[in-house]
């Protein structure tokens, strides 16, 4: 595709400001959803500084060539509640996730070494186009369901049954409103509006959600209270009165509560943590693969080859390892973040580094933190309905000259699409392999069973 900015392109001044401020928008409310699910003393600061520092570690690792940002990995979700799962205390359960996020890590780097040695090819036999392609589209399209449910979804507040409606008609509204800017700056917009449709979308959504918490809050209606805007205040002002001081504020880092549970480590404990986690790393290493071809076919490079599928995996695996060591969540790369490259035509690899720098220096701005984490989730819907979409069809795109009247391409489509859709996922034990590593199981499967004819 045509690209507004590539890879070594540098924007300057107000559009790389832009750029990153989006960028980071893009991908922030799926980074701090994860300490939210988790809790246990995990915070969106700590993991935006975590998200920040891994993905300049990806950057370093990938000499500068792949334009995309790690954010917290969801993969691992129920690896990170496995830690502090039996009661354990804080601390330990912090070590837990230092001491699962490392052999997650571990196992990409060994893997590395392993595509250093043998090469790639194993990729492209197990992985062709057919396969990969609609693996892609399965990401977005698995994704669909939650992008609707966000859409919908607005006040927090016990409300009657009329009241629900009523705020599930606003949260749409603010939706659209975010889905509309998006849309009309992307289209219609100049230049620089077009780079940067996201920023204006969320922030006229956040706008419309806004008002319509004044008007809630000015009614007494709590169907149209969108915005906890208490979060403001106890971010502010913790002890009641404002102060310059609580303007910014040291990241709780989960190293620093870990190292403190270190005299409570018990080998049943340590191999309970390995077991949750690295069958999982696997699965994140089917999705890595696929997230890498996807946003080859956007930036026309195929980034397995040049920095090297070895560079790659050394970039996720190790800025997984200190994206936990600070905020507790191994990252990965985000299809939000591939999806937004896409979109806007800018693959400038300076912004994602901009964007990254931005995550570390903002994760200390108190009234930062607290805006991401006030985002309705109604107007990040909105935008997903778009980068989900987007997703899906680039799969696809994978595909458009791959040959349907041949039976053997139409069945690993069909199987892929079929169980990633349907959301089929194969269990061994407590591990749960996810849908779209699933879907591309059974594709290679097909892929296997069923040889290509050599030409």
């Amino acid at each position: 595709m045509k690209l507004n900015y590539d890879i070594m392109d540098k924007p300057s001044g107000i559009a790389l400001f832009s750029l990153a401020v989006q960028q980071m928008l893009t991908i922030l409310a799926a980074t701090i959803a994860v300490p939210m699910i988790v809790g246990n003393g995990l915070t969106p600061a700590a993991t935006m500084f975590g998200a920040g520092a891994g993905t300049l570690v990806y950057i370093f690792f990938t000499k500068r060539k792949s334009p995309v940002f790690l954010g917290s990995s969801f993969s691992f979700l129920g690896s990170a509640l496995a830690a502090f799962a039996g009661g354990v205390s804080m601390q330990l359960g912090m070590l837990g996730l230092l001491i699962g996020a490392f052999a997650a890590g571990m196992v990409y780097v060994i893997l590395a070494a392993i595509v250093r040695k043998v090469g790639t090819g194993w990729v492209d036999t197990l992985m062709p186009p057919v396969v990969i392609g609609p693996t892609v589209s399965v990401i977005g399209l698995s994704l669909a369901g939650n992008a609707i449910s966000d859409l919908q979804t607005g006040s927090t507040a016990e409300l009657t049954e009329k009241g629900a409606a009523v705020t599930q008609y606003a949260a749409v509204f603010c939706g659209l409103v975010t889905l509309t800017a998006s849309v009309l700056c992307a289209v219609y917009g100049n230049k620089m509006i077009k780079l940067i449709p996201f920023l204006i979308g969320i922030l006229s959504g956040y706008a419309a959600a806004l008002l319509l918490t004044f008007i809630g809050m000015a009614t007494g209606s709590d169907a149209l209270i969108l915005i906890d805007l208490n979060a403001f205040r106890q971010g502010l002002m913790p002890d009641g009165a404002f102060s310059v001081r609580t303007l910014f504020s040291l990241p709780p880092f989960v190293f620093a509560e870990a190292f403190q549970g270190i005299h409570e480590l018990s080998a049943e404990y340590f191999l309970t943590v390995v077991v949750a986690y690295v069958p999982v790393s696997f699965v994140a290493f089917a999705e890595h693969i696929a997230d890498h071809k996807n946003l080859s076919s956007v930036i026309d490079r195929d980034l397995l080859t040049e920095p090297g599928l070895e560079r790659t995996l050394l970039g996720d695996g190790l800025g997984s390892i200190v994206g936990a060591f600070f905020g507790g969540c191994p990252n990965t790369t985000y299809g939000e973040s591939i999806a937004c490259v896409a979109l806007t035509g800018n693959a400038s690899v300076i912004t994602i580094i901009a964007a990254s720098a931005g995550c570390i220096l903002l994760s200390f701005v108190t009234p930062f933190v607290v805006f991401i984490s006030t985002v309705p989730n109604c107007v990040m819907g909105g935008l997903c309905m778009l980068l989900y979409g987007f997703i899906a069809l680039s799969g696809f795109k994978m595909i458009q000259h791959i040959d349907l009247d041949d039976n053997r391409n139409i069945f690993i489509i069909s199987v892929i699409l079929t169980a990633g859709i349907g959301g089929f996922c194969l269990h061994f034990g407590a591990v749960t392999v996810s849908q779209v590593a699933s879907a591309m199981l059974i594709g290679i499967f097909v892929n296997l069973l069923v040889p290509a004819k050599k030409k």
